[in-house]
């Protein structure tokens, strides 16, 4: 047989899509996972961070902006032009609004940038995560334990606050985390969202009132959990093996699996949840 009809069998290594990767937990992950010989795709809203941060890496890069759903969707386009397959996304891009604003999009800006962006992406990733067996990590927070989440006001036009937004967005990342579980597990997708700590970083920096005060204030950020700490729990979830290392549908406080708000268990809210974000989104159930 000729030489030129043998396959060559070539290993390739994990593709992890990492959002919110310009600083913080998501640019920590990236370095760790980057120095374990892993491809990490990063991914940020500014061009000038996100590029440092993959050249420190010597990782790829590509720049989105949650808040405008075009960004996303070209985002998406752009890393299926370069994987077939996706091993990790990992949903870890958000923040918290301060006054409140609607974005180009018509939605509530914490809702859209922690929520919505995230569920359209996964959707658009799906069947690059589905062909590689692969994983949703989304980063959650232990703030979902407030929220309040009204599927006839997710914009909570009635009763804003940044801190109910904030909350009320983080409680979807755990429904959505059940809701991608119970919807693709058994075609091989698993899920997971984890509350990283309070970690020191500059998400809310276009907040105001107490969440600017606590992410700024000298004496709170020194307890607060170091980036580099938190972005070591962001890269075990994202290096580990759903099943062993976590388990697919679950809620983690960093590492330790824990129960979440009963509002996170609820199999109704979950469903509505997702009814709703579909059809804001215009995509089909």
């Amino acid at each position: 047989m000729r030489a030129s009809a043998y396959r060559r069998w070539v290993p390739t290594r994990p593709t992890i899509v990492i959002t919110g990767a310009s600083d913080g937990i998501g640019a920590e992950a990236a370095l760790a996972l980057a120095a374990q010989g892993q491809r990490v795709i990063v991914v940020g809203r500014s061009p000038e961070k996100t590029a440092r941060v993959a050249e420190r890496a010597g990782a790829e890069h590509l720049v989105a902006d949650f808040a405008r759903l075009d960004d996303v969707r070209r985002l998406a386009a752009e890393i299926r032009e370069r994987v077939e397959a996706i091993d990790v996304l990992a949903n870890n891009a958000g923040g918290v609004a301060g006054p409140r604003r609607v974005t180009a999009d018509g939605f509530e800006a914490t809702f859209q940038i922690n929520h919505l962006a995230p569920f359209l992406l996964t959707h658009l990733l799906m069947e690059p995560l589905l062909t590689g067996g692969g994983a949703v990590v989304n980063t959650a927070s232990a703030a979902h334990r407030t929220g309040r989440l009204d599927l006839a006001d997710l914009g909570n036009e009635r009763r804003y606050s940044p801190g109910r937004a904030y909350a009320a967005s983080k409680l979807a990342n755990v429904l959505h985390a059940r809701g991608l579980h119970a919807r693709f597990h058994e075609q091989g997708l698993s899920a997971v969202a984890f509350h990283p700590g309070v970690v020191a970083t500059s998400f809310a920096s276009s907040s105001n009132g107490f969440f600017r005060f606590l992410y700024s204030f000298p004496l709170t950020r020194r307890l607060m959990v170091p980036a580099a700490e938190g972005g070591a729990d962001l890269a075990w979830f994202l290096a580990g093996e759903p099943g062993r290392t976590w388990a697919s549908g679950a809620y983690y406080d960093k590492r330790v699996l824990a129960r979440p708000a009963p509002a996170a268990l609820d199999d109704e809210l979950a469903d509505g949840l997702w009814q709703r974000s579909t059809d804001l989104l215009g995509l089909a159930h």
